[in-house]
């Protein structure tokens, strides 16, 4: 067509043109008029056509734009086509995408380096959102995945995520980055960092070196960010589970797949150069089992909260005091909940997956006061007694034991007692009594039932 114009605009008439180009005058005619427009095709019928409702309530409801994951979906409803005709179909249909600035690639040596982070999932039931927490870790060097979900995204559910994907990979790197979560880096201050202190424990007890990235530089560690991605593209959209085992069960089975293909980048499974990493061994025992463990409070009716379950326990142990109110120590570990108080074991239980359930204890309320005796207060008690039977005898009595008769009686310090000669009778002696002596003088005077009473003595000189 570009032909043909050059020739026009150097004046060629068409019949000329048409001899010179091998072609009829019309068609000339034709390309010197305007661009033709091709007529449009019917589209030739292809395998998907079946499935293009399916691929697009994928993408419109679930946001599922990940071909590879949407063949494996198709393959059990009868698809036998290919992933091209797929991508074809799809890609329109995509959302545009941000742009993106070019970055270095940083490659570690084996056994150097694991990333992990967490991504954010949301859910749907019975009409309600709700979301989960998913944990991700690579394996720098040979890109070997572990993805698991929890209900909490802090220090206890991070600390045995990681414990899970050291067991899953066989053994300790050298050293695991991650970005400034809070339980990882508190906070850094004049250059120092100030580690979360169950975090800290964790890596320092393991002999694993911690390392975060830079602010706002997520690329650092873009090899679990890129792991994140395609967890939320390829595996989360449209998943169905029943509960968190079932869950984690199936994002298991996702990584063991995903593990056994050609990574993109370094085109080998990541499980054959696994092989090559050279973990260092795990701890065993209570070297290894004491970091799942965290502290629970019991609440007064005998229950503990862990992850949305309520969990009975006995109301004592052995007869010891009650459990109610105390601190305990939880401890998850393959699918069973075991609940610690002073040294001794309280409960083992299977883990309830699904939150606000109630798991009462038989013993719970053994020997437990009803509510209104706990209320009762002591009150202050005093003691009433009776009085003292005091006999009661004739004056007469008292004056006959002490030889009292009609008169005075001194009682000379010493010398004993008796009436002086010469003194008369119902008159007091005049005679002083000498230095360094007491008298006592008794004057017969009526008393109470005819009897005699002391009136008073004198004092020493």
């Amino acid at each position: 067509m570009h032909r043909i114009l050059e020739l026009a605009q150097q004046g060629m008439p068409i019949a000329e043109i048409a001899r010179t180009l091998q072609i009829s005058r019309p068609t000339v005619r034709k390309y010197l008029a305007g661009m033709p427009t091709a007529k449009a095709r019917r589209p030739k019928p292809t395998k998907l056509d079946p499935y293009h409702d399916q691929i697009r309530r994928w993408i419109e409801q679930d946001h599922l734009y990940n071909c590879v994951t949407m063949l494996e979906r198709l393959r059990p409803l009868g698809y036998a086509g290919g992933i091209s005709v797929l991508k074809e179909f799809v890609h329109p249909l995509r959302p545009p995408r941000a742009g993106k600035r070019a970055v270095i690639r940083y490659e570690t040596k084996p056994g150097e380096q694991m990333q992990f982070d967490w991504g954010e999932f949301t859910f749907e039931e019975a009409g309600v959102t709700h979301k989960v927490f998913g944990f991700l870790a690579i394996l720098s060097y040979s890109r070997m995945r572990f993805a698991c979900f929890t209900k909490r995204a802090d220090a206890p559910s991070l600390i045995r995520s990681l414990m899970a994907a050291f067991e899953y990979f066989g053994g300790l790197p050298h050293a695991v980055l991650t970005d400034r979560m809070k339980s990882v880096l508190v906070r850094v201050e004049d250059g120092t960092a100030q580690w979360h202190a169950g975090f800290s424990d964790f890596v320092a007890s393991l002999g694993v070196t911690p390392r975060v990235c830079k602010p706002y530089t997520p690329q650092t560690k873009g090899k679990v960010e890129r792991t994140v991605g395609i967890l939320k593209s390829g595996f989360w959209p449209g998943v169905t589970f029943s509960d968190l085992d079932d869950l984690n069960a199936q994002a298991l089975a996702w990584c063991n797949r995903l593990n056994g293909q050609p990574h993109a980048t370094t085109r080998v499974p990541p499980r054959q150069r696994w092989a090559a990493e050279d973990l260092r061994s795990l701890p065993t025992d209570w070297a290894w089992e004491r970091f799942a463990t965290e502290e629970r409070h019991v609440s007064w009716d005998g229950y503990v909260s862990y992850d949305g379950v309520l969990y009975g326990l006995p109301a004592s142990l052995s007869g010891g005091p009650p459990l109610a109110g105390s601190t305990v120590q939880v401890r998850e570990r393959a699918g069973q909940v075991c609940i610690w108080s002073s040294g001794q074991r309280v409960l083992v239980v299977a883990k309830h997956s699904c939150s606000r359930e109630i798991v009462p204890h038989p013993d719970q309320f053994r020997g437990v006061a009803p509510a209104a005796a706990a209320r009762q207060v002591a009150t202050p008690l005093g003691h009433r007694v009776s009085a003292p039977n005091v006999a009661q005898r004739d004056l007469r009595e008292y004056d006959r034991l002490y030889g009292i008769a009609d008169g005075i009686v001194e009682l000379a310090g010493g010398e004993g007692s008796g009436s002086r000669p010469g003194a008369s009778s119902g008159a007091p002696s005049a005679e002083p009594a000498r230095s360094g002596q007491s008298r006592l003088t008794v004057v017969s005077a009526p008393g109470v039932n005819g009897g005699f009473a002391a009136v008073g003595t004198e004092g020493s000189q």
